[in-house]
């Protein structure tokens, strides 16, 4: 814009004598006017021409000079304006209806900062259409019709930050679709229908640092394509289209401290190695269909500050099973399955801050499944079916310290507490309205049983008490009996010996516990072993005997030896011997003796040993002997 300088304090001299008239000063007066006027004209004709200079702003359009905006946003649209201000700085094309960018559409926009061409038809961009927006930050293709990005459309944009090009209809990213991009720290690419990646499709992205993607057609976890992008720290996957996470998914991306996995309906579990060679802080996994917590792939992620494993069918947190996170601030397990939390399961996590499992199944949560609950700062069990008993004793004692989120916990299955919230209890009530009754097991009479061996014994167990108290066997050895094996605890409380041994003999305890103490009931069980058995199936007794074959003989025993039992079963052997030879020649000889025109003979000769044989023994390796020659003719 031109400047014009004027100077309006010329140096006047008036000379006011009795001699000057008043007409002089008048006059003086006049003067003056006229340079003012002639100020006022310059300047306007320079503010005109400053305003001939600019670019008029396109119909359809609402342009800020101040802010050096131009909004053509809502205005039916079916091609960029071509009349755009040069030193424009933020352009917002959103709800029209371009189809098309053609080559170089933004060349003269050497100024723009910002682009804005969302819910648009969008569905061909051409080669360098972004060609000559040097200056671009940001760029938001949202909500059009691509389907494919070709290689070179984002030529120029070496500057560019921000990119969104979600809610398209995206099939593929093909190699170095993104390599112009250096300067990309964002990129949304969210609800489109991938089905391919290529390897290289992200070769360029030096300087990611987050990611969302949408690989709901995808058969694997992009992992060789992940690669280049070695400074990424946060990453957000959609709509996964798997049933396992594959081990090593993420290997190459060692600077991730964000990963996302949401609304991937079959994801079912994760291999043991799929989080290996992350340092993660947070993790999300959330809408899927875990069935339990995957404490394997979770264990070696020590700097881990955030877990969300919401809306997954999880059924219960085991106890001791998360004190490798020794990190973990903040766990949300949001409409869930849970149906209770062990004892011990927050053991070991000092900086445990934060517990959100509202909207599940949990009737309590006890004291003693956190390392300290001095560290608790927000509980949220809202919209769970909790019992209002001395186990939430804790929580109403501090409940003044304790952020519910503005959603109070409700007793829901406590009928004289029903619909009460924790905020409802005066300090002189808790005591007498949070209470539990001490186990009490009903049938205390002795139960000895002595059996056979290979019976199958039932013990049974029932008992009393507020909450409903758990039951659980004791072997011999004091060791606690799972519900599968030979010797098993049942879900209805009973203990079942399978096949009982004699080594199953001894004293079992049931043991009755809840929060109000503990009761116990020994039983005694006796197993018989087979009686053993000796067997002599030889009337010779004393020669010789055989082992039983009772359970009870050891199988390693080794068998006596006698020698009048060899004697005998050399005499059996060598008798059987003789009564087939001879058998044999009372056959041949009566053959012989048949009747017709051939008579048949047979001839038994002995051939002694040739007298020449000892003296060529030295002298070759042949040696006759004596033998029986038999021949029949």
């Amino acid at each position: 814009m031109g400047i014009i300088t004027l100077s309006l304090f010329t140096p006047l001299t008036l000379t006011l004598t009795h001699m000057q008239g008043r007409h002089q000063m008048f006059e003086g007066i006049a003067v003056h006017q006229h340079l003012c006027w002639a100020l006022l004209y310059l300047v306007a004709a320079d503010v005109a021409l400053a305003a001939e200079r600019l670019q008029p702003c396109p119909q359809s359009c609402r342009c800020n000079t101040e802010l050096l905006q131009v909004n053509c946003s809502h205005g039916q649209l079916r091609t960029t304006p071509d009349s755009l201000s040069q030193d424009a700085k933020i352009l917002n094309l959103t709800h029209n209806k371009i189809k098309t960018l053609g080559h170089q559409q933004f060349q003269t926009l050497t100024q723009l900062l910002h682009l804005d061409l969302s819910d648009n038809l969008l569905a061909v961009v051409d080669l360098e259409a972004f060609l000559g927006l040097q200056s671009l930050l940001t760029l938001r293709l949202a909500r059009n019709r691509l389907k494919i990005i070709p290689v070179g459309a984002f030529a120029g944009l070496s500057n560019l930050q921000f990119l969104d090009i979600s809610s398209n209809e995206i099939l593929v990213f093909l190699d170095f679709a993104f390599r112009d991009l250096v300067a990309l720290r964002y990129i949304s690419a969210a609800d489109n229908d991938l089905v391919f990646i290529s390897r290289q499709a992200f070769s360029g992205l030096t300087s990611l640092q987050e990611m969302h993607l949408d690989a709901c057609n995808l058969t694997t976890v992009p992992t060789e394509a992940l690669t280049p992008i070695r400074v990424l720290r946060s990453l957000h996957f959609h709509r996964l289209g798997l049933t396992t996470l594959p081990n090593y998914s993420f290997h190459h991306l060692v600077h991730l401290k964000e990963l996302v996995i949401s609304h991937c309906p079959w994801l079912e579990t994760l291999s043991g190695n799929s989080l290996f060679g992350l340092n993660l802080t947070s993790l999300s996994i959330r809408h899927g269909n875990l069935h339990a917590i995957p404490y394997i792939p979770l264990h070696h992620l020590v700097y881990l500050l955030f877990l969300d494993l919401s809306f997954n069918p999880i059924t219960s947190i085991q106890g001791n099973l998360l004190g490798d996170l020794l990190r973990l601030q903040e766990l949300h397990l949001v409409g869930g399955s849970l149906l209770h939390i062990e004892l011990g399961a927050f053991r070991g996590l000092m900086n445990f801050r934060l517990l959100n499992v509202s909207r599940n199944l949990l009737t309590t949560l006890e004291s003693g499944v956190f390392q300290s609950v001095d560290t608790l700062k927000t509980l949220r069990l809202d919209n769970n079916p909790l019992a209002c008993d001395c186990r939430l004793l804790w929580v109403v004692r501090r409940h003044l310290y304790l952020d519910f989120g503005k959603h109070s916990p409700t007793c829901t299955t406590s009928l004289q507490l029903e619909d009460w919230t924790f905020l409802d209890f005066s300090g002189g009530e808790l005591q007498g309205l949070l209470t539990c009754r001490q186990p009490r097991i009903l049938n205390r009479n002795p139960q000895r049983v002595i059996v056979d061996q290979g019976h199958t014994v039932m013990f049974y167990c029932n008992a009393e008490g507020d909450p409903l108290p758990r039951l659980t066997w004791l072997n011999p050895q004091l060791k606690a009996l799972s519900p599968t094996g030979r010797i098993r605890a049942l879900t209805n409380g009973s203990l079942e010996v399978r096949y009982a041994q004699p080594q199953d003999s001894g004293t079992y305890h049931c043991v009755a516990s809840n929060a109000a103490g503990n009761d116990s009931l020994p039983v005694s069980l006796h197993v018989r072993a087979f009686p053993s058995s000796h067997k002599k199936p030889f009337p010779f007794q004393g020669w010789f005997e055989l082992p039983s074959a009772s359970p009870g003989v050891n199988e390693n025993q080794k068998l006596p030896f006698d020698v009048k039992t060899l004697l005998i079963a050399a005499a059996i052997g060598f008798l059987s011997f003789f009564s087939s030879v001879s058998l044999c020649f009372i056959f041949m000889f009566f053959w012989s003796k048949s009747k017709g025109q051939i008579k048949h003979t047979a001839t038994i000769a002995y051939v002694p040993r040739s007298a020449g044989s000892n003296s060529n023994r030295g002298t070759g390796n042949y040696m006759e002997t004596s033998r029986f020659t038999m021949k029949l003719i």
